[in-house]
């Protein structure tokens, strides 16, 4: 593919994770394994676990009980085996003394029965009391999934499938990348399920059509030119629901992308979009999430079994984890020895016995998979990856490897190198669990939008662990990726329900139902945390009244203007059959230096709707700087509304300087930069270091009094020395000034960068 130029430059990547899986909430259901013997006894496959040396409890078992017969041996991870029985010899076989415990072998389905249930859709929606399929389901309703492409071959989707378009090969085959291709996907597929699989797992709307427009490539890449066209092509096939599972760290309300999901709403067509996973700052929402008209998702927690390690040395401490994408589930028990193996490499386990232990690695220098692939040929019995900069990282491998693996932040790692060589006996760890719920992803991107000040989210949706299809099979990952869907597959099942309702009555549906959450403290988020709050499928389903628009802003303030009156239209709908009357409930008294005005109540008749506005009088002498935010509540026909709102007093704190790229030009020894200005800037640029000593080397950019939005240009034949530098993207504005940090490469061949946005 040519270099792109432009809006074309921006990556768009499908949150493949580089956010990834956590893979250790309960995802399967089990049953024992009974077959019949020729001589009419019941078979069974079980496990067992050897009270003592494996290999003397395997002789022990042959020659004691005929029947009999041994299938796998685990020596290093279970410490047992599993074998096929007679089921008049299992008390025979848990009697003996080198046997600890017998268990029924398990048949493992994946499933989506942590998150579909918990929203609220799922068996009671899509199911009658008879059992018949005569609910809500989808059927009927077309939905566009805008990603790496589906695998429309995975027995869960193939009869869901019904078209789409490959926008990298141009034709008519959105198949995911496969190998042969380049670094092949998995997302599009992930997000397909959980919208509408309908097999051994069951999405939201598991009868919805799935339209599939491949639009990001090998590795997952892709440019704004085309995410338009598969936008544009999705359109023309006239889908209900376009869901975006992708996004760059653009903040602001008119990049391309955004804009035209805000067409697509104004054509009838409901399109969600993933914030982002750059949170947990404010202002790390990115575009297409940045969309007035389109339904911007964040990331919650379903119920999830989060595993922690504890030491021997230090009972007191806990060890907050993160398993890697790739590793088998965390379900470890048992104590294990931990040991320090530097970086993972394979040199580091020369002449060092791992066999059974978790070792201890540090990030970097390597890739997750070999540091992986090394510990599970030394045969360690798990791998814990510390960070190589502050704080904690997600990270692992698309491809599956058979180990436990798990991230820690660089601080615990540290101190748990030092306790290795610091304690005169060998250090252990043991795993405990602890389950959560309804907490907003620390990676999910908050708002709110810049230039519009517009809440964003608008609701959030669970991210995390989330088990879908992908090719070949069923996995778990984490992401706004995995969030979005699922609002998307409720909305198909509102379209199924309300055929003639626009997308702005789909969005109210789905944000005046939502569940407000609250932090581990017990404090609610924000609204630019979690927008209205978390979805509720079932009560989306069940609204009978709609407010639109479902979040207020009042914009931003200044303290030398006069006391200002700001005013905004609401519209209540009344979707039952009968008269109601709704009270408008301001929040009077919540904010000093803020009076609130509207009517008090508003009768409206069945299928009918009535505009009222709301008035925000502020004496800005009064009112505090920075952020303030409450709800509007609207009560009437047995329910309330509750919408947030957001004010800021004074020019919001957010970053001058965003979406910064470097790369490789058309032109012979040229390079082509590119970076984001919110608000513009009185000054901008990129200034280079030396990545060590961190002594300035050159201005590589230098820019005056540039407009809001993107700064780009190419540069030829640069005069500083090829190698790595340190850059220093800069902006000054306002009195602010703000900057990122990176690596950049200069005289190297130019290979495309890893994002971590979606």
């Amino acid at each position: 593919m040519n270099q792109l130029r432009g809006i074309g430059r921006v990556l768009f990547i499908g949150c493949i994770a580089l956010i990834y899986s956590i893979s250790t909430v309960p995802s399967a259901w089990a049953m024992p394994t009974e077959e019949m013997s020729e001589e009419g006894s019941s078979k069974r496959i079980v496990i067992v676990s050897a009270s003592g040396d494996v290999e003397i409890a395997v002789d022990v078992v042959e020659r004691t009980i005929s029947s009999a017969t041994i299938r796998h041996v685990y020596k290093d991870v279970y410490g047992g085996f599993s074998l096929e029985i007679d089921e008049k010899d299992i008390n025979r076989l848990s009697d003996l003394s080198v046997i600890q415990r017998v268990d029924d072998i398990a048949h493992y389905q994946p499933s989506l029965e942590g998150s579909i249930p918990f929203i609220g859709a799922g068996k009671q929606l899509t199911r009658s009391d008879s059992g018949s399929s005569n609910g809500l389901t989808g059927k009927g309703v077309k939905v566009g999934v805008i990603d790496t492409g589906v695998d429309y071959k995975h027995p869960d989707l193939r009869n869901n499938y019904k078209g789409g378009y490959d926008i990298i090969d141009e034709d008519d085959d959105p198949m995911e990348t496969k190998m042969s291709q380049g670094p092949p996907t998995l997302h599009g597929t992930h997000v397909a399920g959980i919208i509408a699989a309908n097999g051994r797992i069951k999405g939201v709307a598991p009868e919805a059509e799935i339209y599939a427009y491949r639009a990001l490539g090998p590795g997952g890449q892709g440019t704004t030119e085309q995410v338009l066209e598969a936008i544009e092509k999705a359109v023309a096939d006239e889908v209900d629901v376009i869901n975006l599972s992708l996004g760059n760290t653009v903040n602001g309300p008119d990049w391309p992308t955004s804009l035209a999901l805000d067409r697509v709403a104004e054509k009838g067509v409901v399109a969600v979009a993933s914030s982002g996973n750059s949170g947990p700052n404010m202002w790390t929402v990115g575009s297409p999430g940045t969309s007035s008209k389109a339904i911007s998702v964040g990331a919650s927690l379903p119920p999830v079994e989060f595993p922690y390690l504890t030491v021997k040395q230090d009972k007191d401490k806990r060890i907050e984890l993160i398993p890697l994408a790739g590793s088998n589930p965390w379900t470890l028990k048992r104590e294990l020895e931990l040991v320090d193996m530097g970086h993972g490499l394979i040199g580091d386990y020369k002449d060092k016995q791992v066999k059974g232990k978790l070792v201890l690695v540090k990030r970097g220098r390597s890739t997750f998979a070999d540091k992986m692939s090394t510990a599970k040929k030394a045969g360690a019995a798990g791998i814990l990856v510390y960070n190589h900069l502050d704080g904690d990282f997600t990270g692992g491998t698309l491809e599956p490897i058979d180990l436990i693996g798990g991230s820690v932040s660089k601080e615990v790692g540290e101190e748990l190198v030092a306790l290795i060589h610091e304690s005169k006996k060998p250090v252990h760890v043991q795993t405990k669990f602890e389950q959560k719920q309804d907490l907003i992803a620390g990676f999910s991107s908050r708002g709110p939008v810049t230039e519009t000040w517009e809440m964003k989210p608008d609701l959030v949706a669970p991210g995390v662990a989330i088990q879908s299809t992908v090719p070949n099979g069923y996995f778990a990952l984490n992401g706004t990726s995995m969030a979005s869907p699922h609002v998307a597959g409720a909305a198909a099942l509102l379209i199924q329900k309300h055929p003639d309702w626009t997308p702005e009555q789909i969005k109210a549906a789905l944000m005046n139902s939502t569940k407000r959450l609250k932090n581990e403290q017990g404090v609610e988020y924000l609204p630019h945390e979690q927008g209205a709050g978390r979805l509720q499928v079932d009560k989306a389903l069940e609204a009978t009244t709609l407010v639109y628009p479902s979040s207020l802003t009042f914009g931003a303030w200044s303290g030398k203007a006069a006391q200002t009156r700001r005013t905004l239209s609401v519209t209540i709908e009344n979707t039952s059959d009968q008269e109601n009357r709704f009270t408008i409930d301001p929040p009077i008294g919540e904010l000093d230096g803020v009076n609130w005005e509207s009517v008090e109540d508003v009768t409206i008749p069945p299928m009918q709707k009535r505009e009222v506005t709301l008035t925000a009088e502020i004496n800005p002498a009064l009112l505090q700087n920075g952020l303030h935010t409450g709800h509007v509540k609207i009560k009437g026909d047995g329910s309330e509304v509750n919408l947030p709102y957001m004010l800021f007093m004074e020019e919001p704190n957010y970053p001058r300087v965003m979406a910064f790229q470097f790369a490789h030009s058309d032109k012979a020894h040229g390079y082509y930069y590119e970076y984001y200005l919110p608000g513009g800037a009185e000054e901008s640029g990129v200034a280079l270091y030396d990545p060590d000593t961190f002594e300035f080397k050159a201005h590589l950019v230098k820019n005056k009094k540039s407009a809001r939005g993107m700064v780009s240009g190419e540069l030829d034949h640069l005069t500083v020395e090829p190698g790595r530098y340190k850059a220093l993207i800069y902006a000054k504005n306002e009195g602010k000034e703000d900057t990122i940090e990176t690596f950049i490469d200069i005289g190297e061949e130019w290979l495309p960068p890893v994002k971590k946005e979606r």
